[in-house]
């Protein structure tokens, strides 16, 4: 998997993932787009929706709506990165049980969110730069 990050304007950048879907991203405490953060949050909460529906259908239960409500705290010095992250799942469906959203939710959890679980690991990050000449 492949992306690139390009500067706009001010604090302003464009990523564009390597399937060709752009995104853009705002440093300016969310003014124009959201802030990377804001996108590693939602990012979260997707891949785990994703999970949730996908577990439930492949179930044969009738989902017919789902929703995550994130909340997170993060620390007030830098780096400012999150202390908590509670996913909060809203499902319905028809004959949609309690023991099954809950099973979806685990393993999206424990087993498939890979967002989530690498946010919950930590992360090892390496830097390389490129100085080009104009």
């Amino acid at each position: 998997m492949q992306a690139r990050v390009k500067w706009v304007e001010g604090l302003t950048f464009l990523g564009e993932s390597s399937s060709g879907h752009q995104v853009l991203m705002d440093g300016n405490s969310g003014d124009k787009a959201p802030s990377p953060m804001e996108m590693v949050l939602m990012a979260a909460g997707g891949c785990s929706a994703i999970d949730v529906v996908s577990i439930l259908q492949k179930g044969r239960n009738a989902v017919a709506d789902c929703e995550v409500k994130l909340t997170s705290k993060r620390r007030e010095e830098a780096p400012r990165i999150f202390t908590h992250i509670n996913l909060h799942f809203i499902v319905s469906g028809n004959d949609l049980s309690d023991k099954a959203v809950a099973r979806a939710v685990d393993l999206s959890a424990e087993k498939y969110c890979s967002v989530a679980i690498m946010l919950g690991k930590g992360v090892e990050m390496t830097h390389s730069y490129e100085v080009v000449a104009k």
